[in-house]
């Protein structure tokens, strides 16, 4: 139950801390891409580093970098596919479901054999 409060306590203090960042940055839509994501991911590493060791959360920070790149696939697949398609919106994002997991199970074995 510790781990939790833990969390809660460091991702909420990096949420404020990128919610401020994000605040003096312009454009203003720059605040929601320094908000949750980032805190959540270093609350979990700092927590990965206190019970693991610095391996275990060397190979999760891997996994993390593979669900971003996969990610980016995913949301430059549906720009695509609703602007220059014309696909609506639930087909889109179906289809680019797809290369989602094809360039996050392809990423994830790439960087899971690198660590080997």
């Amino acid at each position: 139950m510790s781990e939790y409060v833990v969390r809660f306590l460091v991702g909420g203090a990096a949420v404020s801390a990128f919610a401020i960042l994000g605040d003096v940055l312009r454009p203003k839509s720059f605040a929601g891409l320094f908000g949750a994501a980032p805190s959540v991911a270093l609350a979990t590493l700092g927590i990965a580093i206190h019970q693991h060791g610095a391996d275990y959360a060397g190979l999760q920070s891997f996994s993390m970098m593979a669900g971003a790149i996969a990610l980016a696939v995913y949301s430059v697949a549906v720009c695509q596919l609703l602007v220059r398609a014309r696909i609506r919106a639930l087909p889109a994002s179906l289809l680019s479901l797809v290369l989602w997991l094809i360039a996050a199970f392809g990423l994830w074995t790439v960087f899971s054999g690198a660590q080997t």
